[in-house]
């Protein structure tokens, strides 16, 4: 690793996820000749508490997590408490004219096919096994179906999700990093002021700050990424407009149409046929990796219907009631409502997705772990042996139900609404989030569940059961969901700089070396988890750049 930091690097990079660590790595192979500079603000033994979360105001706390439930500074970024899930886009999320998202899809489906172009390589970089998103196409399970008298028609079993070690892109990736000589690591440091772009849109600097002493230093580079998130890549541009100066104005899609997506539980699926032969778990690809099966809807009838892209899978009971009488369950949730154990076994954001912060009913749940004694011990053992302590990990929990009932979790797509925003305060600094789901967002997934519901009794597989009357079931969808995790939107790719903020290759409008890779210039969120598709892209900028 160089040391050098008063000559000119190649690139720049800010923000050393995983979007950061593969433009690099992958830009340095590609180009070895070539000096880069990473730029983290994290630094090893950092304290939790920062200036960059502890200056985010989030106005909705119903439906939007805190900021440090959502990120993680340092080496890696936010894959430090990253599950692992890797889940691909679809063609649906780049069609222009659907309906249900008011025109508001700006990129479009030659992109997605150039992009899916280096899927593979992305596969590689987080270590989730060969890059194939549908059973049917891996022999070992091609024609499985996921319940008894199931099959494929508008409503599918067979996408998949794909899951890394999980992959912790810090200390996967750290040796490496400094090992390379023509790459520069700079752990510590907060990217603050760029220079004015000069006629020719061309940045030849960027001020950073020393997070322990405050000290200003001045980066020159040839070419500039942003990927430091969406929140602080958004706060660095809200906060740097003469970057587009040679525009005469700022963009106004920046810092608006912030998505994630709606994700929560309001029913169970209950099937019909012999309960041994439900696919409930994981399933092993031929290379060792984990795969999980997914309910989907085809394109052609999601655009029929006019809905949201939105998957469910099947999952176990919710853990904080009791009634689920499963004495391993009652176990493990009592370990994660368990101070210090539960910042242990998940982050904060899957910890309040389990248990929901309900604490109310201890004594029957110890009740539910004593009378399933020994399982109430031998299952977790086993579960925590397979979590914790071999390489490739079970990415999480599913047990086998002889009722043959199965909650059911949804993901939805967001609709790119104008109000869900990110703006600066008037000190120049504090970012307020504006962030709440719009009737579209709810009517969709209610209309989902229904769809489904539907399509099983018609082929005698099953039903979908709700757990709150017809008439409530909207309010319920808005009360469960909340995310923050997914950060979409804000910074989005369009054709011009009066609908977006970036061209097609993420380079910034008004300037010619500055780009940005980050899930912010995604238009639509899809039902995907942004994070695999966003190292597709940051693969593609490396060798484009």
């Amino acid at each position: 690793m160089n040391q050098d930091l008063g000559k000119k690097f190649d690139l720049c990079v800010v923000g050393s996820g995983p979007a950061g660590i593969i433009t690099v790595l992958e830009y340095a192979r590609v180009n070895p000749q070539k000096t880069v500079l990473l730029i983290e603000y994290g630094f090893p033994g950092q304290k939790v508490k920062n200036s960059l979360d502890d200056s985010i105001v989030v106005e909705n706390k119903l439906n939007h997590h805190d900021p440090y439930e959502c990120t993680n500074k340092g080496l890696g970024g936010t894959s430090l408490t990253w599950g692992g899930r890797c889940v691909m886009y679809d063609e649906i999320d780049f069609l222009k004219d659907r309906p249900v998202i008011n025109g508001e899809c700006t990129w479009d489906v030659s992109l997605f096919e150039e992009v899916k172009k280096h899927v593979p390589a992305t596969a590689g970089y987080f270590e989730c096994g060969e890059p194939v998103f549908n059973l049917n196409k891996i022999p070992q399970f091609a024609g499985s179906r996921i319940a008894e008298n199931f099959k494929e028609g508008d409503v599918t079993d067979s996408l998949l999700e794909r899951w890394s070690m999980p992959t912790r892109f810090g200390s996967r990736y750290r040796k490496e990093l400094e090992e390379c000589k023509n790459i520069t690591l700079l752990e510590g440091y907060e990217a603050r002021d760029f220079a004015e772009p000069d006629a020719n849109g061309k940045v030849s600097s960027l001020t950073i700050r020393n997070v322990k002493t405050g000290e200003i230093s001045n980066v020159e580079a040839e070419k500039f990424v942003l990927a430091a998130g969406a929140q602080e890549s958004t706060r660095i541009l809200l906060r740097n407009t003469k970057l587009f100066k040679n525009l005469g104005f700022t963009p106004p899609a920046l810092g608006k149409y912030y998505q994630g997506h709606v994700f929560g539980k309001i029913a169970s699926v209950k099937f019909y046929g012999d309960p041994k032969k439900t696919d409930y778990g994981y399933l092993r690809n031929p290379d060792g990796t984990y795969i999980r099966r997914r309910f989907h809807f085809t394109q052609d009838f999601m655009l029929k219907k006019d809905l949201l892209n939105t998957i469910m899978w099947i999952d176990n009971p919710l853990y904080h009631d009791y009634k689920h009488k499963n004495g391993a369950m009652s176990f493990m949730y009592l370990a994660m409502i368990t101070p210090v154990l539960k910042n242990m076994l998940a982050p904060p954001a899957i910890a309040h997705s389990i248990t929901k912060g309900e604490t109310k009913t201890v004594g029957k749940h110890i009740w539910n772990f004593v009378k399933d004694l020994p399982m109430s011990v031998i299952t977790p053992a086993s579960i925590f042996y397979q979590r914790y302590l071999v390489k490739r990990k079970l990415p999480g929990v599913f047990l086998y139900n002889p009722m043959n009932e199965y909650s059911l979790n949804f993901h939805a797509e967001q609709v790119p609404a104008e109000q869900n925003r990110m703006e600066l305060d008037k000190d120049g600094e504090t970012l307020i989030i504006h962030y709440d789901l719009v009737d579209a967002d709810i009517r969709s997934v209610v209309a989902a569940h229904d769809e489904l519901d539907k399509y099983l009794r018609e082929i005698n597989c099953g039903e979908v059961v709700y757990w709150y009357p017809k008439d409530e079931l909207s309010k319920a969808v808005k009360n469960v969901s909340k995310d923050g995790i997914h950060q979409i939107g804000t910074t989005r790719i369009a054709d011009s700089p009066e609908e977006g903020v970036v061209n097609k290759d993420l380079k910034l409008y008004g300037t010619d070396n500055v780009y940005v890779c980050s899930s912010s210039v995604f238009p639509t969120s899809g039902h995907a988890n942004p994070t695999f598709f966003l190292g597709a892209f940051a693969v593609r900028l490396a060798n484009y750049l």
